[in-house]
């Protein structure tokens, strides 16, 4: 039996790293305390990045690797006094920080997996009833929201659904949060567009905890809507939608007014596309929601005022500081408040951040004790990615902690100007203003430069007028707009006010906005090269040697001159995009591009060519030489205001404009690279003489064909099997490797004549998933089988992209970056055996 002797260390009998003991560590401060965190933090954060890239395992393999980390860490307690453990304590909390990590993640993703909508429930009509969960978010045609089930039907019998909805409600009302409904719904599993670069929507739902996403059914047949009760739950949630909606009741209408909506609770959907393009061509999108400078703020302010009461109460019972100080009220009681701020604005990511930091250094502080910046800054990572491990994947987290760090990093101290001179009288206003303002100038100087390789790895653009929007928008938004947003809410006539001080700043941006230069786009680069960027922006940031500046320098440089590899001479690249029921593809050669139709119209307030088009053409570094439109047709031609905004210089041909130069006429051909681009349909004939088409619209459709030596692509809209026959009998000699499926596949298209006669390799149909038109028709996708013709469809493949100098690929965006929690649509690529359908 062990002896111990007061002051020594209890050696471990059975422990062959214990041969020789050391004295109990006294770590003597909190900085080194925090420090012996670091090590365990990071290695939680990457064990969630590593699950996030892995295939989903069963809960028991999660639940295990948790178990693991547990074992690890009680292992390293019993060898922690051990001198000759040392270095494998430090692997012990590493491993045991990437398991937790990993396995932390995996259960969590396990249960969400778990609420996804069973797939033969989907497009079906069921009966729910349950709470509406959410700030319902208006559009044009009407609202957004997210319902909690409590019991769900279909035809009298019971069915097990995902606990949580997203449903859409059109020409509906506008529900109250925590009302109770019973609601006749067709519902879907998520889904979303896969397209390069594009926004993961459903990571987003999986993020949200949805497992199904529909629509209200109000048809005659269908059971009504019916408020079963007004209830008080969702509190929070009701009290955020009384704002929003007395905001729109005194200001709606004016411009700016949702900025307000967006600054009290975090509805940025009340912010119209036009101001949000002013706001990221000038850089300053981030003040237009809550972010972490305006939680800060408002916890100051609570820290202060809950001090002061705190104070005030004091005076009346002496007694209450005996057992609560007066520091600890107003620290636990502003972070408290904040908090709840954060949770009233929405609980972003910025917000989160900002709580969690506030909250270790305000608990440090209260116990005499700092941690540095770094442990700090790795800890509410930490605490973010637990509250949310899907966070990693936002660019918001990346944005907002990067921000953080650079300015922690950068922070030289307090400078001698700053300091008070003890010999002599205090500084004057106007020096402390001014130190102020270079204080300002400095550290949006360093962000913008630190961020900006950032910003290019991830949106492929960096505001260049942004340094200067910044420097006005900050304090005017945090100082002014912020505040009169926040105290309306007590005396609504401020509002007036706050919207007024937006629009002031509205006509600074807006003329920064128009000039040429105001934003700079670029392709986004590779990620090894984008992260040696991002490196590169913190050197040339940081107090470094100059020599190692130069070398931050050289990093971004590549950056900056990097384009996306080209088709060689004589050959071209096919993108069909997928942006649901509609049409967008974009044709490259090898120093020309060619954009075929702006994809759809998805509502009054949205379009494909905002969404996806015009951001996939700035992420490819794609400056269009040619627009084709092929017909007026929404699902066509609802993205044609974002690509002309964005590509005003590029030639437009259409069969609806009246004007002869930008009309597409059969004939019409041209040459780029050695690559032939020739216009098939319609003919002259068939405009009248203002210009206008004499046939339906779909039969107006402008047909292109796009030769490249032996391979070739055949684009034609919505063009109709009468008119396909036509073209086929005319130029029987016409042959297509790739056949984008007219219409959709439509059964009144991809007639037997075409096929025949363009014999195709492959024919890519662009379709919306469960589209209410039920394209692809089965029975032309029967044609393509007959004739052994391999198709995919943007619902299953995602953006399809086709080479003319690899015609036997084909390569489906959404198999090359599936992830656990995207859709596994099967029926969706109709691939022979010997098709490659690859995900390279």
């Amino acid at each position: 039996m062990n002896g111990r002797i007061r002051g020594a260390p209890v050696p471990f009998r059975s422990s062959k790293y214990c041969a020789m003991q050391e004295p109990a560590v006294d770590t003597g401060s909190a900085r080194q305390a925090g420090y012996l965190g670091v090590p365990g933090m990071l290695s939680f954060i990457v064990g969630v990045a590593f699950q996030l890239q892995m295939t989903l395992w069963p809960m028991a393999a999660h639940v295990g690797l948790l178990l693991v980390a547990t074992g690890l860490v009680l292992w390293r307690f019993r060898l922690r006094r051990c001198m000759a453990a040392t270095r494998v304590l430090g692997v012990l909390l590493v491993a045991s920080g990437v398991l937790a990590g990993a396995g932390y993640a995996g259960v969590r993703a396990s249960l969400v997996a778990g609420q996804r909508l069973d797939p033969g429930l989907e497009n079906v009509t069921l009966e729910v009833t349950g709470r509406v969960a959410s700030l319902p978010a208006k559009t044009a045609n009407g609202a957004r929201f997210e319902f909690e089930v409590e019991r769900a039907e279909r035809s009298g019998q019971t069915v097990v659904v995902p606990d949580r909805l997203q449903l859409g409600w059109y020409r509906g009302p506008v529900p109250v949060a925590g009302d109770r409904w019973h609601l006749a719904v067709r519902l879907r599993r998520p889904h979303g567009n896969a397209n390069p670069y594009g926004f993961d929507r459903e990571r987003w739902l999986w993020e949200q905890g949805i497992g199904a996403t529909g629509t209200v059914r109000q048809g005659k047949n269908d059971p009504q809507p019916r408020r079963i009760e007004a209830t008080s739950w969702h509190l929070l949630e009701r009290a955020r939608q009384w704002v929003d909606s007395a905001i729109a009741d005194r200001v709606g209408g004016k411009a700016g007014a949702g900025v307000l909506s967006a600054l009290v609770v975090g509805n940025q959907g009340a912010i119209g596309p036009e101001d949000w393009a002013i706001f990221r061509a000038t850089g300053v999108a981030h003040l237009m929601a809550i972010s972490g400078l305006h939680v800060t703020m408002f916890a100051w302010l609570a820290i202060a005022l809950v001090g002061w009461l705190w104070r005030g109460l004091a005076r009346v019972r002496p007694s209450v500081l005996l057992v609560v100080p007066a520091p600890v009220a107003a620290g636990v009681g502003g972070i408290a408040l904040a908090t709840v701020y954060a949770l009233f604005s929405g609980w972003a990511v910025p917000s989160q951040r900002t709580v969690i930091m506030l909250a270790v250094v305000a608990g440090l502080r209260l116990q005499a004790r700092r941690w540095p910046w770094p442990v700090v800054w790795l800890c509410a990572m930490a605490v973010v990615l637990v509250l949310d491990p899907w966070a990693l994947m936002q660019a918001g987290f990346w944005l907002s902690f990067v921000a953080v760090g650079i300015l922690f990093a950068s922070d030289p101290g307090r400078a001698p100007a700053d300091l008070p001179d003890l010999a002599g009288p205090p500084p004057s206003r106007l020096r402390r203003l001014r130190n102020r303002c270079l204080g300002l100038v400095r550290e949006q100087s360093v962000v913008t430069v630190a961020l900006s390789p950032l910003g290019l790895m991830m949106f492929g653009q960096f505001s260049v007028a942004g340094l200067l929007a910044n420097l006005v928008a900050i304090p005017w938004v945090t100082s002014v707009v912020t505040p009169l947003a926040m105290l309306g809410v007590l005396w609504p006539p401020l509002w007036d006010l706050a919207v007024g001080a937006v629009q002031v700043l509205g006509v600074l941006l807006q003329y920064l906005a128009g000039w040429s230069w105001a934003a700079v786009f670029r392709p986004i680069a590779p990620w090894p090269m984008a992260v040696l960027a991002i490196l590169g922006g913190v050197a040339l940031v940081l107090r470094w040697p100059p020599v190692l500046r130069v070398a931050g320098a050289l990093l971004v440089w590549p950056v900056l001159c990097w384009f996306p590899d080209r088709p060689p001479t004589g050959q071209f690249e096919l993108v069909a995009m997928d942006v649901g029921q509609g049409s967008a593809v974009l044709v490259r050669t090898a120093s020309h591009s060619l954009l075929y139709d702006t994809g759809p119209r998805y509502s009054a307030d949205s379009d494909a060519g905002e969404r996806v088009v015009v951001p996939l053409l700035h992420a490819m570094g794609e400056v269009p030489d040619v627009v084709v439109v092929s017909h007026s047709d929404a699902d066509h031609s609802g993205g044609m205001v974002a690509v002309q905004r964005a590509f005003a210089q590029a030639r437009w041909l259409s069969s609806f404009d009246g004007q002869a130069h930008r009309r597409c006429v059969a004939g019409q051909r041209w040459t780029w690279d050695g690559v032939r681009f020739e216009v098939l349909h319609p003919q002259p004939r068939h405009y009248d003489t203002k210009g206008q088409g004499v046939l339906s619209t779909n039969a107006m459709s402008c047909v292109l064909h796009v030769v490249a030596g032996r391979h070739s692509a055949w684009l034609g809209g919505d063009i109709d099997a009468e008119q396909e026959t036509r073209l086929a009998l005319a130029r029987p000699d016409l042959r297509a490797t790739v056949l984008v499926a007219p219409h959709h596949g439509s059964l009144t298209s991809s007639s037997p004549v075409l096929l025949n006669t363009l014999r195709p390799s492959w024919v890519v149909v662009q379709a919306g998933h469960l589209n209410r038109f039920h394209h692809p028709s089965p029975r032309v996708l029967a044609r393509y089988h007959q004739r052994s013709i391999p198709w995919v469809a943007s619902p299953g493949c995602g953006a399809a992209i086709w080479r003319s100098e690899d015609p036997a690929r084909m390569h489906c965006q959404r198999q090359a970056d599936r992830r656990y929690w995207h859709h596994t649509g099967e029926g969706l690529v109709g691939a022979l055996p010997d098709a490659q359908v690859s995900s390279d």
